[in-house]
């Protein structure tokens, strides 16, 4: 049984949601955002972060009554029971979870190159970098949870400091013309741009996986969730004004890969191109440090349910051999995907478990106390935002689509695997 010295209060679960959501989602797809929905990039993220808002309502009433580290997959067992349908959706959170790390750490790799510009070309050198970045934070996460939050609380300052340095000052000095409506896209390309944006707000999720961490789940989950959500759409919508307003969007698009940092070029010249991307180096970092200790909790839970190989869940250190595995397929998946592939598998399949986890916790309302409207609308919205992202990828790449499906259809055969070659012990769940 997993006994906790409880080190994560408020801003600790703050810091961590923070973390893990202001990394590659802001840092690295910024430009690949602004080539679907040009300088209106910001509605996108305004779409976004409510989606984001309702869902973490729901998540938060869930969490406040079954406090877990599996987070996600607890609420789902909750809803559906302990079975195939429950065991193949934590399956697909722990793919999306992979798939969303596999990102970050193509984002720190490719700003990392940029301090060497003899090597910037260089696809190897930035796979080695989005290793070695992996690497580390694994064996950080192997020493356990205290050094996960103190990590996150100095790097979430650090992020927030300049961030808000760069939106503020870039305010300031905009050139409204460049924000003109009549350069916006489109409509439904600002609908479709949400299979990008929304992988920015994604990880509040990891949150949930604090709870057994906390003094206090109940009162502390749901206000550090919604309070983590809240100021990072303040701070994305700011950026995107600040950005689009100092760079025409051919520019912000043509630095694609690190175009926050090339936005501070013309406010603050070179020496505020280096102070951006090392920034986004930490926020990278910190968004992969968050994220392991969260994967690490999911697959000890899916584990411990028989969804999961009894070896994810096996002691090693001050951790998991989940996350050990964890860090061999996050890099293996670096190394097949671009950014913006990556982008939108994650989003996709994130949101295709959030809308069975709201709808499962229609089920089960009476039980966390939460409003039967605002639940619903967490499913309705996150299930609108995941059509959309999924017409544009098919449309854009159809290939991205038929690796969705394989995910479900690996997802479902990896279930039925384990039920048969291990004989679960299904203990009845107290509510």
């Amino acid at each position: 049984m997993h006994i906790s010295k409880k080190p994560i209060g408020f801003w600790s679960a703050v810091s961590m949601g923070v973390g893990s959501m202001v990394g590659a989602g802001i840092f690295a797809l910024l430009g690949e955002a602004s080539a679907i929905s040009g300088s209106a990039v910001y509605i996108s993220f305004i779409m976004g972060g409510i989606i984001a808002l309702f869902s973490g309502y729901s998540m938060g009433k869930l969490g406040a009554r079954y406090p877990s580290s599996g987070g996600i997959i607890e609420y789902l067992s909750q809803s559906y029971g302990v079975g195939f349908f429950t065991g193949t959706m934590g399956i697909m959170l722990y793919f999306s979870a992979i798939v969303s790390l596999s990102l970050v750490a193509k984002a720190f790799g490719n700003y990392a190159v940029t301090f060497f510009p003899s090597i910037a070309e260089s696809q190897m050198w930035r796979n080695i970098f989005s290793i070695g970045i992996i690497i580390l934070f694994v064996l950080i996460n192997l020493k356990g949870v205290k050094d996960v939050a103190v990590w996150e609380r100095i790097t979430v300052v650090i992020k927030f400091l300049v961030l808000a340095g760069l939106s503020v000052t870039g305010i300031i000095y905009l050139n409204p013309v460049l924000l003109s409506p009549s350069y916006y896209p489109p409509p439904n390309d600002i609908f479709f741009s949400i299979a990008i944006t929304f992988f920015a707000f994604e990880g509040f999720r990891v949150i949930t996986n604090t709870a057994e961490d906390m003094p206090d789940p109940a009162t502390t989950l749901p206000k550090a969730m919604l309070t983590a959500i809240l100021l990072v759409m303040v701070l994305y919508v700011a950026i995107a004004f600040a950005v689009f307003g100092n760079l025409p969007v051919a520019k912000v698009i043509e630095a694609k890969d690190f175009a926050l940092a090339e936005a501070a070029l013309p406010i603050f010249g070179e020496i505020g191109f280096t102070v951006v991307a090392l920034t986004a180096l930490v926020a990278t970092a910190s968004s992969i440090n968050a994220n392991l200790y969260s994967v690490t909790n999911v697959t000890y839970q899916l584990a411990k349910d028989g969804e999961l190989p009894a070896a994810f869940g096996k002691p090693i250190g001050h951790s998991r051999e989940g996350l050990v595995i964890s860090g061999v397929l996050i890099i293996i998946l670096s190394l097949l995907f671009d950014l913006s592939e990556i982008a939108a598998i994650g989003s996709i399949s994130i949101l295709f478990v959030h809308t069975v986890t709201h709808i499962g916790h229609i089920k089960i309302i009476t039980q966390t106390g939460g409003s039967f409207i605002l639940v619903l609308i967490a499913a309705m919205l996150s299930f609108i935002a995941m059509t959309l992202a999924f017409v544009y990828v098919s449309q854009k790449s159809g290939h991205v689509a038929y690796i969705l499906i394989g995910f479900i259809l690996v997802a479902s055969i990896t279930e039925i695997a384990l039920q048969k070659v291990a004989k679960r012990e299904i203990k009845p769940r107290v509510a």
